[in-house]
């Protein structure tokens, strides 16, 4: 099988590079359709979030050109991706997968969000038949993968998230929460979180503004808060000490200007943007302005990596079970490749059996149905002790790396390779006919 992976983080990308390829939701089935009929893809799935974009593709040799895909489809020269890409291929590309997946690979080591955004995008996928066959299995399996590591190891206990470092930040600049408002641009899950911990940490009240305004008021009537129609946005935005941002647009929403406008109305009292959208909300100017803070994604990445070490210890451990999870993986995928070969050889035999039996039935007259039976049990029972050996052989070559040598050998010694050429003529022939 001829798993392909490509992409950007947190880690080898900064946001700017990282909010060129982002791809909000309601563009991700095109681009998925896209990226299935880009030459040598068979299956793709794409993930992308605040911290990484990445495609997963099930190729047909191999090698199919996935930095051609992202520069066409992005737009974006390759000089300017090819210092921040990192690409994966077979096992490696499993690993990488089952890592980001158990959250070893996240900004925030342990959080949970990532799995949730990962069966989101396998589901986007498998919704516009992105994804039928194998990686569905890999898929499948990596959900398996994340699940034993959340079981067996502390990985994931208090991990620190943005949300909790977004308060810390907040109360380093306020010095105390109580009293402070909470004004969330967008919706999504990440702002109701660091929303939850603000606000249990002494924040007074909470204002939401979303372009649905459906969804910003049944956010708002989780903590009892104030809904905005987002055409108020500027007008309003200045309610809020703390401005949790993360909407899809694709452009800045808050620019300098803003930011003096708020100030003036505020008499110069100080506004903490956590921008945890990607691309970014918060243009990086309007940190420039005395009295307004702004931290983006990258931001908060670098003030959550010193709470990190005390997870080091579980991490290894999460590494250790990932191994053995590639391996057993690639395991079954080997026994996978020889059931074909297995099947073939099984029902080559079988037809040299029914021939011969029709042979030499005109010769033996009239069988009663226990001479039938018979000559069925004996036939039968010198096939499979034929069969025993070659498909024995096959099993165990499966776990090794001759699997791919011993296949082509029993096939070209049962001649079964000759045979699926002419049964393929055969098929071809009627078909024309018809």
């Amino acid at each position: 099988m001829n798993f392909q992976l490509i992409g950007v983080n947190h880690k080898s990308a900064p946001v700017e590079v990282r909010e060129r390829l982002a791809i909000p939701e309601s563009r991700l089935p095109e681009a998925l359709r896209s990226l299935t009929q880009h030459p040598g893809v068979d299956e793709g799935l794409i993930l992308s979030t605040c911290n990484r974009v990445e495609l997963l593709a099930q190729t047909r040799n191999g090698s199919a050109d996935l930095r051609g895909f992202l520069n066409d489809y992005f737009h974006v020269a390759g000089s300017e991706l090819e210092p921040h890409l990192y690409e994966y291929r077979e096992q490696d590309a499993i690993r990488h997968l089952f890592r980001v997946t158990s959250s070893l690979d996240s900004m925030v080591v342990g959080e949970a969000q990532i799995l949730g955004q990962v069966k989101e995008a396998y589901a986007t996928a498998r919704a516009v038949g992105a994804i039928h066959s194998q990686l569905d299995l890999l898929l499948t399996r990596a959900f398996a993968v994340a699940k034993r590591v959340r079981t067996e190891t502390a990985v994931g206990t208090s991990a620190v998230s943005v949300a909790s470092v977004a308060v810390e930040l907040a109360k380093k600049i306020f010095g105390s929460l109580a009293g402070k408002h909470v004004y969330l641009v967008g919706a999504g899950k990440m702002s109701e979180l660091a929303a939850r911990h603000l606000l249990a940490h002494g924040a007074a009240s909470i204002f939401v503004a979303n372009r649905t305004y459906d969804r910003a008021i049944r956010l708002a009537q989780k903590f009892d808060g104030q809904a905005i129609e987002f055409s108020r946005l500027y007008d309003t935005c200045d309610k809020g000490d703390i401005v949790i941002t993360s909407t899809g647009a694709p452009h800045a929403i808050f620019r300098r200007e803003h930011g003096e406008m708020f100030l003036s109305r505020r008499k110069n009292r100080p506004m903490f943007f956590i921008d945890i959208a990607v691309p970014r909300d918060v243009d990086p100017g309007m940190n420039k302005l005395d009295g307004i803070f702004v931290y983006d994604i990258d931001d908060l990445q670098q003030a959550v990596s010193s709470h990190v070490a005390d997870r080091r210890k579980e991490a290894e451990r999460a590494g250790a079970i990932i191994e053995s999870e590639v391996e057993r993986f690639q395991a079954r995928l080997q026994t996978l490749d020889v059931v074909p070969t297995i099947v073939s050889l099984q029902d080559h035999l079988e037809t040299i059996r029914q021939a011969e039996i029709d042979r030499v039935r005109g010769r033996l007259g009239p069988l009663s149905p226990e001479q039938e039976l018979a000559i069925d049990t004996l036939t039968h029972g010198i096939v499979n002790k034929i069969m025993h050996t070659p498909i024995s052989t096959l099993k165990t070559a499966a776990r090794e790396s001759e699997a791919t040598t011993v296949v082509d050998i029993v096939r070209r010694l049962f001649n079964l390779q000759e045979k699926e050429k002419k049964a393929a003529r055969s098929s071809g022939g009627s078909e024309g006919n018809g």
